[in-house]
């Protein structure tokens, strides 16, 4: 089954022609437990991007008149889909950004739910308010915009597509998704699994460019809104484009999130949570506690409870049931990571357990703790 997903995809709007003359550089997908390039895809040429642009916003037209019903009924077929072949959705996003088996395998069943929870409820969500004024009716109406840009990140390959994808869809939105570059095949599985629910042509697409083409996409008259996930500087970025353009604009930054233990506070159970609460994903979480700040009169206890918990955790084959942390997502994660705990040590700082880059193939970092 997973044999499925590694074919060339077919486009979702008439291909066009690449002029030879341009040059192109390819987008890798590589497989974070072997660091090596495991698929490469040439990014669409201007002409081909404006023709899926173009198809985006003709399939609009079409798609903004169906009724919730159509559209419920496809969403629901799309989460038949993923629910039945989490297996084969898993082992994309195992080889292309590393997470274990399980845990993928759970995202593309989450991600199926999402779907089923919008076409059970946007109707209801999206029901007019009539609302109590001086005029003889008034209410309040939601109705769909054009199509949605999504720039999504790896970390979370499916659920952050779709948690953007199933309500806008619902609403008679159309989608175009701009994934990040090292999980092309998630992309275009993603893109497949539409197109096999029923969805018609162009009502969502994704294109395969470079980031640097992103505020391109976000300027583009075309495009009614945009959603981001990733760093202030892209949303900085992002926000600004829109803002220009007076386009509505959700975007999810990042943070540093506190784990706060007190002196009332189970410790044992502390320091448990505190294991899966860090180092869910391999860390690459933008809900992950980045911060612990404990109690002086639990600080001793806390920090050899959570140690010992480190270091119980079996780090390797992702798609290896026994694994708990797979390799980070790519190559220069770890080069960050091993600057950022050198600089950490130079300021002060203690280290507790790991603090190296592990000697294997592949993109992978001891789990550690730094006091």
């Amino acid at each position: 089954m997973a044999e499925r997903w590694t074919v060339d995809r077919p486009t979702a709007c008439p291909p066009v022609a690449v002029p030879p003359t341009i040059p192109l550089m390819p987008i890798a997908s590589t497989n974070p437990a072997t660091g090596q390039t495991i698929r490469s895809f040439q990014p669409l040429s201007p002409a081909q991007l404006e023709a899926k642009l173009q198809c985006a916003a003709d399939a609009y037209q079409r798609h903004r008149r169906t009724s919730f019903a159509e559209r419920s009924k496809l969403m629901l077929r799309a989460a038949e889909i993923l629910e039945s072949e989490k297996d084969a959705f898993g082992r994309i996003m195992v080889t292309e950004m590393g997470k274990t088996h399980k845990a993928a395998m759970e995202e593309a069943a989450k991600s199926g739910w999402g779907c089923r929870y919008y076409a059970e409820n946007a109707e209801r969500f999206l029901a007019e308010e009539v609302v109590p004024t001086s005029a003889s009716r008034s209410v309040v109406t939601y109705q769909p915009i054009g199509p949605v840009l999504a720039i999504m990140p790896w970390n979370f390959p499916f659920w952050q597509v779709f948690r953007f994808a199933a309500p806008s869809l619902m609403a008679g939105n159309v989608g175009v998704l701009k994934h990040a570059s090292n999980v092309s095949q998630c992309a275009l599985a993603i893109e497949e699994v539409f197109q096999r629910a029923g969805f018609p042509t162009g009502v969502f697409q994704t294109v395969l460019v470079p980031g640097s083409k992103a505020l391109g996409l976000v300027e583009d008259p075309r495009i009614a809104a945009v959603t981001l996930t990733g760093s202030e500087e892209a949303g900085a970025r992002v926000a600004e484009a829109s803002g220009r353009a007076l386009k509505p604009t959700v975007l999810e930054l990042g943070g540093s999130d506190p784990f706060i233990v007190l002196d009332d506070a189970d410790v044992e159970a502390a320091a448990r949570v505190a294991i899966d609460a860090r180092f869910q994903n391999a860390g690459q979480s933008c809900i992950a506690a980045k911060r612990f700040i404990v109690v002086e009169s639990a600080a001793d206890e806390f920090q050899e409870r959570f140690r010992n918990g480190i270091e119980e955790l079996v780090v390797g084959d992702p798609m290896d049931g026994a694994s708990k942390i797979g390799p980070l997502a790519k190559g220069d994660l770890v080069d960050t990571l091993e600057e950022q705990v050198r600089r950490s040590v130079s300021a002060g700082a203690s280290i507790v357990t790991g603090g190296r880059r592990l000697d294997r193939r592949g993109y992978f970092y001891a789990p550690t703790l730094i006091s």
